[in-house]
């Protein structure tokens, strides 16, 4: 064991505290101690420390976290992704597997890696591994206000999609897509499914980030609005930000050419996810997808935890090594 300070979550009913914890000690060859310096208060994060995400053990305590930037004994810097069996990464020290790492270059903004790696790695993995886009392809991203729904747009472009739409709830962020790539918005209100069908039907790709009763309505209104059913349109499940289930008529599938399938741990392997990583942290650092960051102390998580979310911003937390 080992001595460290972490947020520590000792009751799924309260945010995590800064306080000593045992770290217990490297169990494999694989296995090597870090130093942290940034790691993502990501909305997953806030699932996993509550007990909510579908990956929970119910198990405490626990350190929360599923990614961030270190630096190993060797003083290189890398991104690594979590494992679930060891110790959260947010730690001033922590246990990770050496396979699950990504080499950084000299120079790298760590805190901007730890912002937005885990928002654009949904998108990324699922336009390259789960639906691969082809150039030209068109692409709706539903819940595009949120930060991986900002990504997603970016990711799209990047990869080759012709024509993106971005939908959502928050009309300022909306008005903001276009620069970074939207070729059209749309306001989702109770009343506007008419208007997504008109800017989107024709689309074939979408990328889900609200699931509940949004994802429903668009669902049919997208397959109602088609000029041709028999015509691919796959449906990418990834965020459930508006509710767990959605209530579909069975037509939807019996009428249309329609894929519906999810994006997240467990539909696509740790091993693919990993191997897509080295080209997202090359995208990152390149500025070819944008994030916005705010850095706040590690040793500040339960009151940072507690704070409101700044619109459009990735919490970081850091050490002072930072």
């Amino acid at each position: 064991m080992m001595e460290i300070n972490a947020a520590v979550v000792r009751s799924f009913d309260h945010p995590p505290r800064y306080e000593s914890y045992d770290l217990p000690a490297p169990a494999g060859e694989d296995e090597v101690v870090l130093d942290l310096l940034a790691a993502g208060l990501h909305p997953r994060v806030r699932t996993g420390a509550s007990g909510r995400h579908y990956t929970s053990t119910g198990e405490l305590p626990m350190v929360p976290g599923v990614d961030g930037v270190g630096r190993l004994p060797d003083g290189h810097l890398v991104y690594f992704v979590a494992d679930d069996e060891l110790t959260g990464p947010m730690a001033t020290r922590t246990v990770v597997d050496a396979r699950r790492c990504v080499p950084l270059p000299d120079g790298v903004d760590v805190v901007k890696i730890a912002a937005a790696m885990n928002p654009a790695m949904s998108s990324w993995v699922a336009l390259r591994r789960r639906v691969p886009i082809r150039t030209g392809h068109s692409v709706l991203i539903l819940g595009a206000t949120g930060n991986a729904g900002q990504m997603a747009i970016q990711v799209a472009k990047r990869l080759g999609a012709g024509r993106v739409v971005g939908a959502g709830r928050d009309q300022g962020r909306l008005a903001l897509l276009p620069e970074i790539g939207a070729d059209a918005t749309v306001a989702l209100t109770d009343d506007t499914y008419a208007s997504l069908a008109e800017a989107a039907s024709e689309v074939d790709l979408v990328i889900d980030y609200l699931w509940g009763r949004p994802a429903g309505s668009a669902i049919m209104a997208l397959l109602l609005g088609r000029t041709d059913r028999g015509r691919e349109l796959n449906w990418i499940q990834i965020g459930a930000m508006a509710g767990p289930t959605v209530e579909l008529p069975s037509v939807a599938l019996r009428s249309a050419n329609f894929r519906l399938q999810g994006n997240g741990q467990g539909a696509v392997s740790a091993r693919a996810y990993l191997e897509e990583l080295p080209a997202l942290v090359d995208e990152i650092d390149r500025g070819g997808i944008a994030v916005t960051a705010r850095a706040l102390p590690l040793a500040d998580v339960e009151s940072v935890w507690t704070a409101p979310e700044v619109p459009g911003v990735r919490t970081v937390l850091v050490t002072e090594e930072v």
